[in-house]
C-alpha cells in the first residue's frame, strides 16, 4: 500500500492512510501483548456471529415448518429465508452506532456490547415457542431476535478488526485474517451439528427439540467471549488518538470545532473508500452465503439426504479455518490485491462448470469435491480483505469505516443471497443459478480491485 500519505489525507481518493507510521510507533508498545489472547478475544465474537447465521441457514427448512407454516413448502422456505434476509437491514444501523461508539469510546467497549447483544438474540431463538403454540407471535419473535443479532453483528467486524490490526500493526494481514478463519471454524462446528443431528435424530425429534441444540450451544459460548474480552487492553493507537482528541476538545470553543464525528467524516470525505470495501466484499460475501445455502440446495435440488449436505460443507469449513491465516501471512509479504485478483479470476472461470459437474453427477463425493474447491478459492480471496479494508481508513474512523462498508456489502449482497438464489431457481427452473450468481459477483469485485489499485494505490 502507499504509505506516503498521512492519516489526515484519508478523505482523499489518491492515497491511503499512513498505517506504516502506526506500525513503527506502536510496535514496541504491543510487544508484551500475547498474540493468542488478542486473536481469541476478538475472533470468538465473529465466530459466534457467523455460527448463528450458519445454523439458522442450515436449519431453514425445519424453521420454516415450525415458525412460517404455509400450504406450499417453497413459500414457507422463502418466508424463513426472507426473515433471514430482512434482519440484515439492522446491520448497517448497528455498523453506524457501534462503529462510531468504538471510534469514540474504544474498540474493547464496543466488542463487549456487541457480544452481549448477540448472545441474547441467540437465546431468544433457542427458546422461542413455535407457531403451533403461540401463533403469529412466533415468527415475530424470530424476526425480532434476528434484528438484534443483526444490529450487534453490525459493529463486530469493524471493532474487532481494528482491535487486531492496531495491536500488531506490523502484521495486519496475518492478524486480521483470523477474523475470517474463525468463520471457517464456525462453518465446521455448525456443519458438524447439522450432520450429527440429522443423522442421529428422526424428523419428528429434530422438529420437536433437536434443532434447538445448536442455538443453545451458541448462547452458552457468548458469556465465555464476554469474560475473555473483559480482560484485554485497549489498543495503543486508539489510546493515542483519544488523547489527541481530548487535547483538541480542550482547545476548541465548542464540539463542532473539535472535529466531525466518525460517522460524519466517513460519509463526507471517505465515500469512495466505502464503495471499494463494498465492491471487494461482493464475491466473498455471496460465496459465504452460498455455502450456507448448500445443505438446503443439496436436499431440494440434488436430491441428496440432508446429512450429506452438512458433511460436504464440513470440508469447506475446515479449508477456510486452516488456510486463511497462512494466506493472511502471505499477503503481508506480497500484497493483498495480487492474491485476491488471482483467486477472483479463478472463481469467475470455474464456479459455473463446478455447479454443472455437481448437478450432472449428484453425490456426496462430487459435492465434497466442489465444496473443497470453492472453500479453497474463498479462503485465498477473502483472507487479505480485512487488512485491505483497515488500510483504507485512519485510526479515528477505522472502526466506523470498516463496519459500515462491511455491513452494507453483506446486507445488500450477502444476506439476500439464499433468498435470491432460491427465487431464481424457483422462477427459472435453472439449478445452475448459484454459479451464475457468483460469476456476477466475481466480475464486480475484480473491477473494484482494479480501481483500488489504480486510483488509491492499494497493493
Amino acid at each position: 500500500m502507499n504509505t506516503s500519505a498521512t492519516a489526515s489525507g484519508a478523505g482523499h481518493t489518491g492515497s491511503l492512510p499512513d498505517v506504516g507510521a502506526e506500525a513503527s510507533a506502536d510496535a514496541r508498545t504491543t510487544a508484551h501483548v500475547p498474540v493468542y489472547k488478542l486473536i481469541v478475544a476478538t475472533s470468538i465474537g465473529n465466530a459466534l456471529e457467523w455460527y448463528d447465521l450458519i445454523v439458522y441457514g442450515y436449519f431453514a427448512v425445519t424453521i420454516s415448518k415450525l415458525f412460517f407454516p404455509a400450504h406450499d413448502e417453497t413459500v414457507s422456505l422463502l418466508m424463513a429465508l426472507g426473515t433471514f434476509a430482512l434482519s440484515y437491514l439492522a446491520r448497517p444501523l448497528g455498523a453506524f452506532v457501534l462503529g462510531a461508539y468504538a471510534d469514540r469510546h474504544g474498540r474493547r467497549a464496543s466488542l463487549m456490547l456487541s457480544i452481549a447483544m448477540m448472545t441474547v438474540g441467540t437465546g431468544i431463538i433457542a427458546f422461542m415457542p413455535t407457531y403451533a403454540v403461540i401463533g403469529v407471535w412466533a415468527p415475530i419473535g424470530i424476526f425480532l431476535s434476528r434484528l438484534m443479532q443483526g444490529f450487534s453483528a453490525g459493529g463486530e467486524f469493524g471493532s474487532s478488526t481494528a482491535f487486531l490490526v492496531e495491536h500488531v500493526p506490523n502484521r495486519p494481514g496475518f492478524m486480521s485474517s483470523w477474523q475470517f478463519a474463525s468463520q471457517g471454524a464456525s462453518t465446521l462446528l455448525a456443519s458438524a451439528f447439522g450432520a450429527v443431528l440429522t443423522g442421529a435424530l428422526t424428523q419428528p425429534q429434530l422438529e420437536s427439540w433437536g434443532w434447538r441444540i445448536p442455538f443453545i450451544f451458541g448462547m452458552l459460548v457468548g458469556p465465555i467471549g464476554l469474560y475473555i474480552r473483559k480482560y484485554v487492553d485497549e489498543t495503543p493507537a486508539f489510546q493515542k488518538e483519544a488523547l489527541a482528541a481530548r487535547e483538541a476538545s480542550r482547545k476548541a470553543a465548542d464540539d463542532k470545532d473539535a472535529g466531525p464525528s466518525p460517522i460524519r467524516e466517513v460519509l463526507a470525505t471517505q465515500k469512495a473508500r466505502l464503495l471499494v470495501c463494498i465492491g471487494a466484499l461482493i464475491l466473498t460475501t455471496t460465496a459465504n452465503y452460498m455455502i450456507l445455502y448448500m445443505p438446503t440446495y443439496a436436499t431440494k435440488q440434488l436430491g441428496l439426504p440432508p446429512q450429506q449436505g452438512f458433511i460436504a460443507t464440513l470440508v469447506t469449513g475446515f479449508v477456510i479455518m486452516t488456510l486463511t491465516p497462512f494466506v493472511g501471512h502471505w499477503s503481508d509479504r506480497v500484497g493483498r490485491i495480487r492474491i485476491m485478483a488471482v483467486a477472483g479470476a479463478l472463481f469467475l472461470c470455474t464456479v459455473y462448470p463446478a455447479f454443472a459437474f455437481m448437478n450432472a453427477h449428484a453425490s456426496l463425493a462430487t459435492m465434497m469435491l466442489v465444496m473443497l474447491w470453492v472453500g479453497t478459492l474463498k479462503a485465498v480471496y477473502f483472507a487479505p480483505i480485512p487488512a485491505l479494508m483497515s488500510s483504507l481508513f485512519p485510526t479515528r474512523t477505522r472502526a466506523t469505516g470498516m463496519a459500515v462498508g462491511y455491513n452494507l456489502g453483506t446486507t445488500i449482497f450477502g444476506g439476500f443471497t439464499p433468498l435470491a438464489v432460491a427465487w431464481l431457481i424457483a422462477s427459472t427452473g435453472n439449478k445452475l443459478a448459484p454459479g451464475l450468481y457468483l460469476m456476477v459477483g466475481a466480475v464486480i469485485s475484480l473491477t473494484t480491485l482494479l480501481i483500488a489499485r489504480v486510483k488509491m494505490g492499494a497493493r
